[in-house]
């Protein structure tokens, strides 16, 4: 197997759960912005639009894409997408989750508030990644952020809705509030990023990203994997994405014709 990163890349996401990898996907770049173009114009029937009050852009997310759109899919099956997540997660296997697309207008006013991915998904176990890839140069301040060694709380954080804040789902003893985060108890890693860069970070990592208040648009593509121990777990109410007719039982290695191995070692 062609080692992609090296072992500090490697160390520094098992320990912090997260790192930021430098020009891995600059040869993608101009694909994913020809996807994201014709995504933006042909968003799906569950996108989601969310406005802040007094602002004039708005911020537009939408999942579960990437087989509907060819680039995404060129992606997602030719690019070593796969073999870099295996690396990160230090897993023998890889399967494909889903994809995530934002779109950020300027002055949008909407900032993405702290959370953990976690909770809002139909899966548990410790090998997972997201790959956070903006598609324009993105300054520092309204870059991905995210809390060094988040992923070793002993909780999940409470997932809420980032409409009305109310709880997702209605069994909080099984989550813990978010901790304060500016007391300097967590490193905050925050990167500029240049197209082609990534950042990626364990489904467990807080992490959030501030208001677009600059001049430009900004579109960024998540896209999410999990190792060898992950399985499906179901949730106390609908998840986000939502599967209602996924047809598992907790505990299942997830279903290879909703979400393939695209890699193996």
């Amino acid at each position: 197997m062609k080692m992609l990163l090296n072992k500090s890349d490697i160390k520094d996401f098992q320990t912090d759960g997260v790192v930021v990898l430098r020009g891995i996907f600059k040869d993608w770049i101009d694909l994913l912005n020809k996807g994201a173009d014709f995504h933006l114009s042909n968003p799906s029937k569950s996108a989601l639009i969310h406005k802040h009050e007094g602002s004039s852009g708005e911020f537009i997310e939408d999942f579960c894409n990437w087989e509907r759109i060819k680039e995404y899919k060129d992606f997602v099956e030719s690019s070593p997408l796969g073999s870099i997540a295996g690396q990160l997660m230090k897993s023998k296997s890889v399967q494909f989750f889903h994809d995530h697309f934002f779109y950020k207008e300027a002055s949008s006013g909407v900032a993405t508030p702290w959370h953990q991915d976690m909770p809002y998904y139909c899966v548990s176990g410790l090998q997972t990644v997201s790959f956070w890839i903006p598609l324009e140069s993105r300054a520092q301040k309204v870059s991905l952020k995210c809390a060094s060694g988040s992923h070793n709380l002993p909780k999940e954080i409470r997932p809420t809705s980032w409409a009305d804040n109310e709880s997702f789902y209605n069994d909080n003893d099984a989550f813990m509030n978010m901790p304060n985060l500016d007391n300097g108890d967590f490193d905050i890693k925050q990167w500029a990023t240049e197209p082609g860069d990534v950042i990626a970070f364990n489904f467990k990592t807080v992490h959030g990203a501030n208001a677009n208040m600059l001049p430009g648009t900004s579109k960024t593509l998540s896209f999410r994997l999990v190792g060898d121990d992950v399985v499906y777990r179901k949730r106390p109410g609908r998840t986000s994405p939502n599967f209602p007719d996924i047809g598992q039982e907790n505990g299942e290695r997830l279903r290879e014709d909703w979400f393939p191995t695209i890699w193996r070692k």
